[in-house]
């Protein structure tokens, strides 16, 4: 069962409007259904994240009586099979696309030539480097940057050494996260000294965890670290373990897998900036059914943000972001 956070989002959402490996999932529709196909094209197909946001995708298909096709890469820098992958949908003549793009320039014509055959686009996750799209469903990347700053100053005591882990060029997303803790960092950390902010993790645990401790050898003495995605979190968390400093360097890291919320629970994680994914899903779906009947819907849907510590991981709405009921909808 969501939580109340999940269906209050969702009555004002709806209230406001009124208005690579693959796998189809056929809606449990009723007499009235109007077969409504709609692509849903994530960047990656791997991650406890898509999951998630999958699980979101398919509860709006069975309960909105349309009929989804979850297909993305499954490696999120595989921009050709992200880009033949649209334009497979858009030949197949689907009612509409949601999009999360790999990459904010490259999947642009792509977008644009599904709009040209009339398939409505809902872009989700993250951005697109133009408006030409019926609606964008995402967290509000910079203020979760902005967040993690807060949370990283407040865990090292506004002082110390602190390294920006980025994650990979082209990503809007993560580039907006990590634009917003920069941000943050010179209205919390004056302070303080960022140390690296110019180094990419990738898009591999294993590529990841190089860079980490690329990093750590480097700068022995730093004492607190944000890293601007899953993956990245999960590999720094690593090379600090190796490095016998988890738990000494403050790490903050943005989503969540079981690793990092056992590390979180253990205090070797500091905190863990918190998007919906499983609303983003929903509401991707939602909105791309509204845009193909020809309702209403919003041009831009902010899915929210947290950041979660030790004090507050067993609070009832952190609990449901933390623990997805991923299993019970791609069943």
């Amino acid at each position: 069962m969501r939580t109340l956070l999940f269906y209050l989002m969702l009555a004002i959402y709806l209230q406001a409007c009124n208005h690579s490996a693959s796998q189809t999932e056929n809606a449990q529709a009723d007499a009235n259904t109007d077969n409504i196909q709609i692509a849903v094209i994530p960047k990656g197909t791997t991650h406890t994240y898509w999951n998630s946001v999958h699980a979101g995708a398919s509860k709006a298909a069975k309960e909105l009586g349309v009929t989804i096709h979850w297909q993305g890469p499954l490696k999120e820098d595989d921009r050709q099979v992200q880009i033949q992958t649209v334009q497979n949908f858009v030949s197949r003549g689907v009612d509409a696309i949601a999009l999360a793009p790999l990459d904010s320039r490259s999947l642009i014509p792509s977008v644009k030539s599904a709009r040209n055959r009339h398939i409505p686009v809902i872009i989700f996750d993250s951005d697109l480097g133009s408006d030409e799209y019926e609606s964008f469903v995402a967290t509000d990347n910079v203020e979760g940057g902005r967040l993690s700053a807060k949370r990283l100053v407040e865990a090292m005591g506004g002082k110390g050494k602190v390294i920006l882990l980025r994650y990979a060029e082209g990503s809007a997303s993560t580039t907006h996260r990590e634009e917003g803790f920069l941000k943050g960092m010179k209205e919390y950390g004056k302070n303080m000294q960022i140390v690296s902010s110019n180094q990419y993790a990738g898009v591999t645990i294993e590529k990841a965890l190089q860079v980490a401790q690329n990093l750590l050898n480097r700068y022995p003495d730093v004492e607190g670290v944000f890293c601007a995605n899953e993956t990245s979190a999960q590999a720094m968390l690593r090379a600090l373990q190796m490095a016998n400093k988890a738990g000494k360097v403050k790490l903050v890291g943005f989503d969540a897998n079981e690793t990092l919320v056992n590390a979180l629970k253990k205090g070797d994680v500091h905190g863990l900036a918190l998007q919906d994914p499983f609303v983003m899903g929903y509401l991707a779906v939602a909105t791309a059914t509204q845009a193909i009947r020809g309702e209403r819907y919003e041009k831009r849907i902010d899915t929210g943000v947290q950041m979660v510590t030790q004090d507050n991981m067993n609070d009832e709405k952190i609990k449901a972001l933390l623990y997805p009921e991923i299993e019970k909808w791609l069943q």
